[in-house]
């Protein structure tokens, strides 16, 4: 009579199934974490984009209701404070503040002693609704002589 003999087992072969699936499973892991970073990171970036876009264009109002005083020299107390609202280059630069910028409003206070004249711009983040504010200040030079 013959006997068959079984082929000997390898060692460690039975516990090696399934390692590679576990190793794909664990590479998708660290790819989607990857994708995730990815995504946040470019959240804050448009997030940080928008505020800086907004602080431009406060800067461009500032320096355009400024030159608008230097071009308008002989009535450059009309431009002082709730008085601005009369004056009409002074109300168009305001209604362009309030469509601009989110919640946007300017004002205008100018020292007739010294033609000092500070230009103050405020608007609100629509994301966090945090106030922002953007100041500056110049001297007109020949204002009412």
């Amino acid at each position: 009579m013959t006997t068959i003999k079984k082929a000997p087992r390898q060692p460690g072969r039975r516990h090696a199934q399934g390692v590679a699936l576990i190793e794909a499973l664990v590479a998708m892991l660290l790819f989607s974490l990857g994708v995730l970073a990815l995504v946040g990171l470019q959240t804050s970036m448009v997030k940080a984009q928008t505020d800086a876009k907004v602080r431009a264009d406060a800067a461009y109002l500032a320096s355009e209701v400024v030159g608008k005083m230097w071009a308008d020299l002989s009535n450059i107390g009309a431009y002082n404070g709730e008085a601005c609202a009369s004056q009409v280059r002074c109300k168009e630069w305001q209604d362009k503040v309030a469509t601009m910028l989110p919640n946007g409003s300017g004002t205008v206070t100018v020292d007739s002693g010294t033609n000092d004249v500070t230009v103050s711009i405020g608007w609100e983040s629509p994301e966090h609704g945090s106030a922002h504010s953007y100041v500056t200040q110049t001297t007109i030079v020949g204002a009412g002589s």
